[in-house]
């Protein structure tokens, strides 16, 4: 990653984490999202485990079997 977008990130996640307090005197939901695409193996997962690790937050990377669906496309099927 690249170092500049590696600092923006890091100082997005500690911007989030800082408004806990925020939200919640303003009645607004403590979230954030990040939309991730890419092919398999480009690091997506690596990189959601490394910010929660960061965040010292719990992750989990669950692979759910659905009968006979395998990939996203047997979903339109």
């Amino acid at each position: 990653m690249e170092p500049a977008l590696k600092k923006a990130l890091i100082d997005d996640l500690d911007r989030f984490v800082s408004s806990r307090d925020y939200h919640r005197r303003v009645g607004k939901a403590w979230k954030r999202g990040y939309l991730l695409y890419g092919p398999p193996g480009t690091g997506k997962s690596s990189l959601v485990a490394a910010m929660a690790n960061y965040l010292q937050f719990h992750f989990y990377d669950l692979e759910i079997f659905l009968g006979n669906i395998y990939k996203n496309s047997d979903l339109r099927t």
